[in-house]
């Protein structure tokens, strides 16, 4: 079974918490299961608040320096990659930082992942036009076109907000539209309905 102290350099071995911080960052390289650049494990560890930035940056130092985390480059870009070293330790030592934690940043990396996906996977254009503004959104998986359209907005605000709302979540606006084509029904008029004007038939 390897050494606890592996996971700390000789000038922090009585830092626990950097010490923790370590154990928390190998184990959400471990689960991840996405490469992940050094900005990106940056963002997900203290955009949130997960970390502290100063110790996150010492505990990436310390795990370069001891050899549980090293730099790879893949296609021309770099990325943090654990070693075989980093991933035994990542999980014999997991129970010393909380659940709770390891969830909080795995779930911090689903969220910037999710997010980059769909700034990928989702174009949009908004143009003026004679009466107002047109929003033309285009979503995609891979190379499958999933949905290409058109929204109208009155003017640029509304045009901005459909952007953004759509934005949040493309995948869910595809699926409701998807559920809306479906349950859609023709319309059948209420002849009952004292309002509905017969000279209409």
């Amino acid at each position: 079974m390897p050494n606890p102290a592996e996971f700390v350099s000789n000038d922090m071995k009585n830092v626990s918490e950097i010490y923790r911080v370590q154990i928390l960052l190998a184990y959400f390289l471990l689960h991840i299961n996405q490469p992940c650049t050094p900005n990106q494990l940056t963002e997900i560890a203290t955009s949130e608040g997960v970390v502290n930035y100063f110790d996150y940056t010492a505990a990436v130092n310390a795990m370069l320096e001891n050899g549980t985390l090293e730099l790879a480059e893949i296609d021309g870009t770099e990325y943090y990659r654990l070693t075989e070293k980093g991933m035994a330790g990542a999980e014999d030592f997991k129970k010393q930082v909380p659940k709770s934690l390891r969830d909080r940043m795995y779930a911090s990396g689903l969220r910037l992942f999710a997010k980059l996906k769909n700034e990928r996977d989702t174009s949009f254009e908004i143009t003026k036009t004679d009466k107002g503004y047109n929003v033309h959104c285009r979503c995609c998986d891979g190379d499958i076109v999933l949905m290409d359209i058109d929204l109208f907005a009155p003017d640029e605000e509304q045009a901005n907000y459909i952007r953004s709302k759509i934005q949040q979540n493309p995948t869910d606006f595809y699926c409701k539209v998807v559920d809306y084509i479906i349950e859609n029904k023709e319309y059948v008029p209420d002849l009952t309905d004292d309002t509905f004007d017969e000279e209409q038939l």
